[in-house]
């Protein structure tokens, strides 16, 4: 606890953009065969450092298997909700989830960010005896806890009931128990995230365990049986009120990005493809007279290839599907970043008339098939995946892995682990910065992002931009 207000804590997105530039980035790394602990590296991201580019600090667990995915802080922007904000808390603790071991680490990111350590580990058994679901994998800072999304329910497979989201006490780190009093149609899940004013919550699926740990299942894909629903929550009542199908076609809705300023109610959601024609997409929601609205608003197709430059399970296909796999959004509102893991292209959307996007910028870089180098001359294997943006919408940052068995399907001659970053012009544009490029460790591959005091993917604000 503080004497008064994190610095980092802003009331409005505005406010989070006009403060001081990130000074390190959070990456975690994964082991994809299990054979070293999973960890987590310090970026130092100020130019004109002499370790600019370079690992300043890693943070190695004392276990194997993990499998790091995403991860999040104790504490944000939302502590200053009037209604049930905890204003005096601080962002220092990193909560970071093994999605294959259901175990969470609790990194201390105080006095420095070169002096992080293990601050807790919460052992996966008090997770499932205290709420029933496993495979923890998003984290937010919401204004009354830590709230945790998982992938799958209770049992060895995950699949002895629906995955679902608890909470944890944001000072102490204990599990507390379940969030959803009523979860209606809601069987599957991924992402989630909401606008705290107007009370609401949108959560996606993604798939249940027996059809994402050992790689895609193909027959499954194919039979449309990954998930392709939106669901909207009362946020307080924590009930669901609306269920959206986007169509069975339309596989794996993944992350969710609620516009940044309370005062809109729209957002968008990310589709990995459809099975009709390997296109990918992106649907913008919104709310009027009550209810939830969708409609596909931005479609990505498929480039063409021959079997021999392909990967032995899109080789039926004779193309490579964009594989829609993470999005992000500037805290303005006004640029929506998409990352295609399978083409290997960053893409750029003006999204200020949030239902007619507009291209504004492109990167290439990997790709199945075109393998795009990093200017700087070095590979960069793999494809644009997790993307995380400055607050002031300036820098763009993006590693290359997916999921360890995912990426050993799609990429086969393997993923050494990278992180970019690209300058994005105020109007639109966006160039790979030739003096930024993070190499890992042998034998590690490299997934989320975070930057220290905020970023765009992380805080959710009580009150609107003026």
């Amino acid at each position: 606890m503080t004497m008064r207000p994190d610095p980092t804590f802003h009331a409005s997105p505005k406010l989070a953009m006009e403060a001081p530039a990130e000074s390190f980035a959070y990456t975690v790394l994964l082991s994809p065969d299990f054979s070293k602990p999973d960890a987590l590296a310090v970026i130092d991201v100020k130019p004109g450092s002499p370790t600019y580019s370079k690992i300043v600090h890693t943070v190695t667990m004392p276990n194997k298997g993990d499998e790091f995915h995403h991860f999040g802080w104790n504490a944000c922007s939302s502590a200053l909700s009037p209604l049930a904000g905890h204003a005096f808390l601080e962002r220092r603790y990193l909560i970071i989830p093994g999605m294959r071991s259901s175990r969470i680490y609790i990194v201390d990111t105080k006095p420095d960010p070169t002096q992080a350590k293990i601050h807790k580990i919460i052992e996966p058994e008090e997770i499932f005896k205290k709420t029933g679901y496993s495979r923890p994998h998003t984290i937010h800072c919401g204004p009354e806890g830590i709230y945790v999304s998982t992938l799958g329910g209770s049992g060895k497979d995950g699949t002895d009931g629906p995955p679902g989201i608890f909470i944890m006490d944001c000072e102490t780190f204990e599990v507390l128990g379940r969030w959803e009093i009523d979860r209606g149609p809601q069987t599957k899940h991924y992402d989630f995230w909401w606008n705290l004013p107007r009370d609401y919550m949108v959560s996606s699926e993604w798939a249940l365990p027996p059809q994402f740990e050992n790689g895609i299942v193909p027959e499954d894909l194919l039979s449309n049986k990954y998930g392709h629903r939106l669901h909207f929550w009362d946020l307080r009542a924590r009930r669901n009120v609306q269920t959206i199908d986007l169509g069975a076609n339309h596989q794996m809705a993944l992350e969710v990005r609620p516009a940044h300023d309370p005062v809109r109610e729209h957002g968008f959601v990310g589709v990995v493809v459809d099975t009709t024609n390997l296109e990918g997409s992106i649907w913008t929601w919104w709310r009027e007279g009550g209810k939830f609205h969708i409609e596909k608003t931005v479609t990505i197709p498929p480039e063409p290839a021959s079997k021999d430059q392909l990967p032995p399970l899109l080789q039926g296909f004779g193309a490579v599907p964009p594989l829609v796999t993470d999005i992000d959004l500037s805290m303005d509102d006004k640029f929506l970043y998409v990352a295609c893991w399978g083409t290997g292209e960053m893409r750029q959307y003006d999204v200020s008339d949030p239902r007619k996007p507009k291209l504004a910028g492109s990167v290439r870089i990997g790709g199945i098939v075109h393998r795009a180098p990093h200017p700087n001359g070095q590979a960069f294997a793999g494809g644009p995946q997790m993307v995380e943006i400055s607050r002031d919408g300036k820098r763009v940052y993006w590693t290359n892995s997916l999921y360890s068995t995912w990426d050993d399907q799609f990429y086969p001659q393997g993923i050494p682990g990278a992180e970019v970053m690209a300058n994005a012009s105020p109007g639109g544009g966006l160039e790979l910065a030739k003096d930024y490029w993070v190499s890992f460790p042998d034998g590690y591959r490299a997934h989320q992002i975070r930057l220290d005091g905020g970023d765009c993917s992380t805080d959710s604000f009580c009150y609107p931009s003026v």
